[in-house]
């Protein structure tokens, strides 16, 4: 078992090895640790998958380590009569996993203190709720001026980003309840590799991976935090985009982790890349827009099963996405919903620029009555950040 340590990808996999080593079983090594046996198989488990994919699972006749960046693709075996091992052939590929493992050390070295409670600042209005939205923000995207007509890096992103909720914020209506809408494509792209997570696109990106896990959970903290601190209670939504399927998610997971200590705030949990929440007789649905179309959203909404009640629940019904950079705002005949598409505060890369695609750069703050729907509507650009 000791050769596992050498496989552990975060601290909390190296610490149950090693307990495990000392303890000698799964029930003595949960009870060490606080947590149960199924919870200590399923991470010795994982690290030694890790330590076969490296070629390395002395148990299955494994001894040989495959090389820097590489993984075991197959392995063939020749015994002897004797059941000794004749010949083996090991079959190396490029280790396509690595990105996911940068990315877990990289969470499991940032910093997971719970964040501070913040405390009410008074009774807000219980009839209204006010939506913050990003969407298609692209962190990490670069821009050059001479080409794209706007420069664009993490740095100008990360500022404009909480100065624009910030704005919106001062904007708007002491509403009860304040809904932070990440609508899709916060990040750029997905790992290691600054390419699109389906087509492999090569990306212009201005940080490294690493770096842009600490800008996220930066500006969701912060934006989070100043929403506490204007509202009674917050709900933050991370929606699933086509740049960001993996992202999306654990982007959800750390947020409930670092406020868990705050019952003020609640993360949508969903892992379905349609999200809602009924707001009295107002019905708000979201999506990125990248697997439904506008026009088929309210029968989308209106027929999955998890959202028949609140959808005839309703006396109003709000459908929120992005994808495409630019505003549309339609009534689906028939439908029964108001389908908005969001503009993006973020510029132009260069595949957007070369296409000759534009869009008029914006993010909206858009207050809701429990009982008559839109009342007020912040728009921020970014010559007013």
């Amino acid at each position: 078992m000791e050769h596992l340590l050498n496989y552990c990808a975060t601290k909390l996999q190296e610490a149950t090895v090693a307990a495990y080593i000392k303890h000698g079983s799964y029930s003595k090594t949960a009870a060490a640790l606080g947590t149960s046996a199924d919870t200590i198989k399923k991470r010795i488990r994982t690290v030694k998958a890790t330590a076969a994919k490296a070629g390395i699972a002395p148990e299955a006749g494994l001894t040989h380590q495959t090389a820097t960046g590489f993984a075991t693709k197959r392995v063939s075996t020749l015994y002897k009569e004797d059941g000794s091992i004749g010949v083996q052939w090991h079959i190396q590929e490029q280790d396509k996993s690595q990105q996911l493992d940068s990315l877990i050390k990289a969470l499991d070295e940032y910093s997971w203190k719970p964040a501070p409670v913040i405390p009410h600042s008074g009774l807000k209005d219980a009839d209204l709720l006010t939506l913050y939205t990003l969407t298609d923000y692209h962190l990490g995207m670069y821009a050059y001026a001479q080409e794209s007509g706007e420069p664009w890096d993490h740095v100008i992103a990360s500022q404009m980003a909480i100065a624009a909720v910030q704005k919106m914020i001062n904007g708007s209506p002491d509403s009860a309840l304040g809904v932070l809408n990440i609508q899709g494509d916060f990040l750029h792209w997905d790992g290691l590799d600054a390419v699109t997570p389906a087509s492999k696109h090569v990306l212009d990106a201005s940080t490294r991976f690493g770096h842009l896990v600490d800008l996220a959970l930066d500006f969701i903290m912060g934006a989070v935090e100043l929403l506490l601190k204007k509202h009674d209670s917050v709900r933050v939504i991370i929606c699933e985009g086509n740049h960001d399927l993996v992202s999306s998610l654990w982007i959800r997971k750390a947020v409930s982790k670092i406020f868990r200590d705050n019952d003020r705030i609640e993360v949508d949990q969903t892992e379905f890349p349609f999200y809602a929440y009924l707001h009295g007789d107002i019905m708000l649905g979201f999506h990125h827009g990248h697997k439904v179309k506008n026009r088929s959203l309210p029968a989308l909404f209106a027929s999955e099963p998890r959202y028949r009640h609140m959808w005839g629940s309703a006396k109003y019904t709000y459908i929120h996405t992005g994808h495409y950079h630019h505003s549309e705002q339609d009534m689906a005949e028939g439908g029964g919903a108001i389908v908005e598409r969001h503009p993006t505060l973020s510029s132009r890369d260069a595949y957007s620029a070369r296409g000759g695609y534009t869009s008029w750069r914006a993010a909206h703050a858009i207050t809701y009555h429990n009982k008559t729907g839109e009342c007020l509507r912040v728009t921020v650009t970014p010559n007013a950040l």
